[in-house]
């Protein structure tokens, strides 16, 4: 099975490297041909020097994965890659963008006779080791041609995947997903802070965050990763208090604006990122390492940091 890999940034290089590794034939397309050069040599992904390029490097259907930014890049892609695409081909959009786009990219490319798929995914950096979760939306006739490649990706063939529903849903529940996360995020900063705060009791956090690894019930992945992150540095004083939201936390409140259902937690963790602009705190520091734990993203450093 083959299919093109388009953005090769820290998601989409890490799932070729998974993909080849699982037995899957790449064509790979990056602006940098230095990634794609590295990819080729590392993984035995074959390397095109364009979109074009790697559309025709693919058999009949032809399947085209995109893993770029949200919005005008993508949207561009797609406008772009459809006349180099024929019926029956299929273009999977794997990035962070709205459902709404998606179910208007899914409406249009379906008047040409080519398929879509909406994949939320998630697994940041620990995809290519971990497998990702992959929440995706299409036609049971679309999901089916995916599926082997969906296996591979996932944690394990009969796990960490689902066809959660129609063209839109999949990115509708990664949405969703982020949102919780943002709460979920939000609420160990905070406790943690209060801990750190209680300076008659000098608290180790370190210390106390492996012990709720281990049975409680806050256990989760975010712990394991700060429990680690706060055994190499408790004071965080390198990290900037700033905490920059991906999009999804906005269109989650929104979607809760718009269906009139209360989602205060959700909807105040995505405010409080908006507050970590113009204040300082320990909260603040320690959203922002965990983001760069799972997913990689930038940490904004203080003046005196390197």
């Amino acid at each position: 099975m083959q299919l093109a890999m388009l953005g090769l940034g820290k998601m989409g290089g890490n799932m070729v490297r998974r993909l080849r590794r699982g037995g899957i034939e790449v064509v790979g397309y990056n602006r940098s041909p230095d990634v794609v050069a590295s990819l080729a040599t590392e993984e035995g992904m074959v390397a095109a020097s364009s979109v074009a390029d790697a559309v025709t490097q693919l058999q009949s259907p032809r399947m085209v994965w995109l893993m770029l930014p949200s919005g005008e890049p993508t949207e561009n892609q797609i406008r772009e890659l459809a006349p180099l695409l024929a019926r029956g081909d299929i273009v999977i959009d794997g990035g962070n963008s709205n459902y709404k786009d998606s179910q208007r990219r899914g409406a249009w490319l379906a008047e040409q006779g080519i398929g879509f798929m909406d994949a939320g995914t998630s697994g940041g950096i620990w995809g290519m080791e971990n497998g990702y979760c992959l929440m995706v939306g299409a036609t049971p006739e679309v999901a089916k041609i995916v599926e082997p490649v969906l296996k591979v990706l996932a944690p394990a063939p009969d796990r960490g995947w689902a066809h959660v529903g129609p063209v839109g849903s999949g990115h509708f529940t990664k949405m969703i997903h982020n949102g919780i996360e943002y709460g979920m995020m939000q609420a160990m900063a905070e406790g943690l802070e209060l801990l750190r705060g209680k300076q008659e009791f000098s608290l180790d956090l370190a210390q106390i965050t492996e012990l709720w690894r281990h049975s409680s019930v806050v256990r989760s992945w975010l712990l394991d990763l700060t429990a680690q992150a706060l055994q190499d540095d408790q004071t965080l004083d390198k990290v900037a208090p700033y905490v920059a939201d991906s999009g999804e936390g906005r269109w989650t409140a929104v979607e809760a604006v718009e269906q009139g259902v209360a989602a205060p937690v959700l909807t105040l963790a995505l405010q409080m990122r908006f507050a970590s602009q113009n204040e300082t705190g320990y909260g603040y520091r320690l959203l922002s390492m965990m983001r760069n734990a799972f997913g990689g993203h930038a940490v904004k450093q203080t003046g005196g940091g390197k």
